[in-house]
């Protein structure tokens, strides 16, 4: 008894957190408040509920605690036993159709009214007003099975339609986790809007939160619903509905959909006051290790359970199911993830319930995305590093202010190609790497073109990115507008990536991995990839930034000489196709091509950076 005592403590604590007044049976008195929890409730059996709760005195649900470590499925059966011998003179409404158990630690809920009634773990325990309001009208899950109509196909791509179909199947079937893999620019995200719509206006679904883990793609998702026409109403979504885009710490109450990151969020449950947007900017690609802990959420009163009907998580990488699964496990909600490349453990955060799957080779197929070849230059110093000579000139690099201090060197320094960039800045291997890309440009990569197609470089670094952009602009010998640097540190890089897929210059854009996921680049023809990439899902990302199609007309606006967008090309630089394992390395209908080797270099001028013990040098 003392363990359940202790059990009831916590139990107490967590509902007078979410909002309920306790009384003790024998010591009731009259209560305004909305919700009141009476203990000790006597029963028409002569037994008594642990807890009874209450709206404006009418009895919604019961509450059995058990002692902490006690499995809670008898418990809910114990609570529904006790639902059968309410006394008659109990003022009830809709059957008292709520039942709890906990033991301070875990917590179990039922709904009775629910299609094929299934209890499901919580966080803590619904606020007294989201009890009421879910009274009136009929169970998410009731409105879910029977109000949604027939999808109309419409202007939908088939792999939209099947993607909605079998979506809407899972939520009627009430399953609480389900998966979307569809291929990069084959619209997710205007499946993710279309669902939303139908959602909220057939099944009168409260709140959805839209989650992405960085602002850019937060910015994306709120044109995407911007952008959408209502197919029966004919209106913009948000002219029906308010969409809110986070900037602060505050959720509207009138806002139906929610776009934010999810570091935002868990700022947000730990009771920040608010929080820095730079944090917000980076993707959790490859910066979460397989064994990183979750990041730990108590109870945020100012943010109920109930706060979200719905969470769709855009692209689920690793951070989901591993840092932030804490995060999403808060709500009472159901969880869609959407994603190109799935990982085995992203399936089994969802409960291996991957409703629908679209793989890249399908798209291709379908004229929904390009394919790409591979075009490799190899260097000598990329491949087995060098050896700066004894009385060579070198200059160290101080990592925060960039200042050069030249010195000569004492003895033979040695360094391996996978110091580049981080411990070492060669940048004749750089300049190598440009130059073979710009002397075969026109030749082997676009024959019969004179215009740059639009280009992206992935950088290791934003110094790298920055010793990079002066090497274009100088090889080319083009100007500052020419080649651009967006990364975090850009100023107003959301303009500059505007202006990337949108106006004729910059023609090359060199980034890390702001645009390295999500992003929408639509007339890109070529990636370079100047650094190592040790995720295959990452790199998939990565890839996936090629892929998409564009209309004729709209690629001529960007590239006045290019006719049609048939494919993309990969430079790889250092090797990243050979080294990471992909599931699309084999595709149906294209050429397996190593391209040209570049030329290998001489043994060049190199600044060499201070070695820190915090740097990470990259696979």
């Amino acid at each position: 008894m003392a363990l359940e005592r202790e059990a009831r403590q916590t139990i107490d604590s967590m509902l007078e957190a979410s909002g309920w007044h306790i009384q003790n049976y024998a010591e009731r008195a009259p209560d305004a408040s909305l919700g009141v929890v009476v203990r000790e409730y006597p029963l028409s059996d002569d037994q008594s509920a642990d807890y009874l709760l209450f709206i404006n005195d009418v009895a919604v649900g019961i509450l059995e605690a058990k002692k902490e470590g006690m499995t809670l499925g008898g418990a809910l059966q114990q609570a529904e036993r006790y639902h059968s011998s309410l006394p008659s003179s109990l003022p009830i409404l809709q059957g008292c159709p709520f039942l709890y158990a906990s033991t301070g630690i875990e917590t179990h809920f039922r709904d009775l009214r629910d299609p094929n009634s299934r209890s499901r773990p919580l966080f803590a325990f619904h606020t007294p007003e989201a009890l009421r309001d879910a009274l009136h009208p009929r169970p998410l899950r009731q409105r879910l099975k029977n109000d949604l109509p027939d999808l109309e196909q419409g202007s939908l791509w088939n792999c939209q339609f099947e993607a909605i179909t079998e979506l809407e199947e899972s939520l009627k079937e009430a399953r609480p986790r389900a998966l979307i893999q569809m291929a990069t620019g084959s619209g997710k995200t205007y499946v993710a809007v279309s669902s939303v719509y139908r959602l909220i206006k057939f099944a009168n679904v409260k709140r959805v939160l839209f989650l992405v883990d960085r602002n850019n793609l937060g910015r994306q998702a709120l044109r995407e619903f911007q952008a959408y026409n209502t197919p029966d109403d004919g209106r913009k979504f948000t002219e029906l509905y308010n969409v809110q885009h986070l900037a602060s710490n505050v959720i509207d109450d009138t806002s139906s959909v929610c776009i934010t990151t999810i570091q935002r969020l868990y700022s947000m449950l730990t009771g920040e006051p608010d929080y820095e947007s730079d944090a917000e900017e980076s993707s959790d690609f490859e910066q979460e290790t397989e064994d990183s802990p979750p990041q730990q959420v108590v109870y945020n009163p100012n943010i109920p359970i109930d706060t979200f009907d719905l969470i769709i998580v855009d692209e689920c990488h690793r951070s989901i199911y591993g840092k932030w699964r804490h995060v999403l496990e808060y709500f009472d909600a159901f969880i869609i993830g959407l994603t190109a490349t799935p990982y085995a453990q992203t399936l089994n955060f969802f409960n291996q319930n991957l409703v629908y799957e679209y793989r890249h080779e399908q798209a291709i197929e379908d004229d929904v995305n390009v394919g790409y070849y591979v075009y490799r230059i190899k260097t000598e110093i990329t491949e087995n590093g060098s050896t700066v000579a004894e009385g060579s000139y070198v200059a160290r690099r101080d990592r925060d202010t960039r200042q050069l201090n030249w010195e000569e060197l004492e003895e033979d320094e040695e360094y391996t190609g996978s110091q580049l960039d981080h411990n070492v800045v060669a940048e004749d291997q750089i300049r190598t790497v440009i130059q073979t890309f710009k002397d075969n440009l026109f030749t082997e990569l676009f024959p019969s073109r004179q215009t740059v197609p639009k280009t992206l470089i992935f950088a290791k670094d934003d110094s790298h990115a920055e010793d990079i952009v002066h090497i274009v602009r100088e090889v080319f010998a083009k100007g500052d507008d020419f080649c651009q640097k967006i990364t975090y540190t850009s100023d107003r890089p959301e303009d500059l990536i505007r202006q990337f897929r949108t106006q004729f210059n910059p023609r090359i854009a060199v980034s890390v991995d702001m645009i390295s996921t999500g992003t929408d680049i639509k007339p890109l023809e070529c990636l370079v990839f100047m650094r190592s990439v040790r995720s295959s899902g990452y790199f998939e990302q990565m890839k996936g930034r090629g892929v998409r199609t564009i209309s004729t007309d709209d690629l001529h606006a960007v590239t006045s000489d290019a006719t049609k967008k048939t494919h993309f090309i990969i430079v790889d630089a250092v090797g990243v196709c050979e080294s990471v394992k992909t599931d699309s390395q084999s595709r149906p209908g294209e050429p397996s091509s190593n391209g040209s080797n570049g030329p290998r270099e001489r043994n060049p001028n190199q600044l060499m950076d201070d070695v820190s013990e915090d740097r990470v040098i990259p696979n």
